[in-house]
Parts: structure tokens; sequence; C-alpha cells
């Protein structure tokens, strides 16, 4: 079971990153290069971290949602996989179009298809935030983080107390 703070705290950055690289990406902040470099290492980053989150979740999230007895979980996870919008192969697409030569080019069909990007997977994040993740606390997929800390010779975690190793 994948504990909830991890799958937040990931929502978070990426969600972060997107507002961040919107308020970067005008004409007046690109006209300075190194804006425009920094604009375009934050863009890869971007691209890193949903080509790692994407995967993670058909690996640890959709078998288990697939598996479920409740045909609801089964259904949402499709709707998922399938996606409103073909998540993957558009993000795939947008990568090797405009961030694999290092260009550095933001004009103005650039800047369209990233605001249409920016909000694919702004919305993705969000339908996963009150779809998704709500659900796979309900069905108990991911669970709480509990907190941990040493108290004497004795770790308390989640209201069990287990015998520190020594």
């Amino acid at each position: 079971m994948q504990i909830l703070d991890g799958y937040r705290n990931t929502h978070s950055d990426l969600r972060q990153m997107v507002d961040d690289l919107r308020a970067l990406l005008t004409e007046e902040h690109l006209r300075i290069s190194s804006n425009a470099r920094t604009a375009y290492e934050q863009l890869c980053d971007l691209g890193e971290q949903v080509g790692r989150h994407l995967p993670e979740e058909d690996h640890n999230v959709f078998p288990a949602l697939l598996m479920h007895e409740d045909p609801k979980v089964k259904s949402i996870a499709w709707g998922f996989i399938s996606g409103e919008v073909p998540i993957r192969k558009t993000f795939e697409d947008y990568h090797r179009r405009w961030l694999k030569n290092c260009d550095f080019n933001f004009g103005g069909e650039f800047m369209d298809e990233t605001g249409k990007m920016f909000a694919m997977v702004a919305q993705r994040l969000e339908r996963e935030k009150r779809v998704l993740l709500p659900k796979m606390v309900e069905i108990s997929i991911l669970r709480e983080a509990c907190q941990s800390f040493v108290s004497g010779a004795v770790k308390v975690h989640c209201g069990r107390s287990v015998p520190k190793a020594h």
C-alpha cells in the first residue's frame, strides 16, 4: 500500500512546476536568453516528472484498481487509463517536438501548444485529486502516513509500540 502523502506531494510538485512555468513563459521573460534557458530546463524537468508519474500510476495504482471487486472502481481506473485526453501520447509528442533539440524556440505556436499542455496536465491532476485519490483512500490502496518518533527505547509508529533495533 502506498502512502497518501507521497502521492499528494507528487501532485503538489507537478502543479507547482506548471504554475511556475506559466509565470515564466511570457514574451517579456523569454526575450532574455538566461530566462529562456531556465524555462527550457524547467520544461524538461516537468517532462521527466510527468514521464515518471504516469508509469508509476500504471504500475502501482491502476492494477489494484482494476482488480477491485467494485465495478465503479474499475470504471474509474479505465477512465484514467484511457483518459479524457490521451495525456501520455500528447505529452510524448509535445516533448519530441519542442524539447528534444534544445533550440529554445519559444514562438507563438510553441506558446499555444505549451498552454494547452499545461491545461491538460493541470486538468488531469485536478481530476486525480477529485476522483482517483479519494477512491484510492476509500478502498485502502493508499493510506495516511503515520507520525513516527523515537521515545526512549521504543519507537512508536501508527499507534503501536515496536522495540527499537539496537
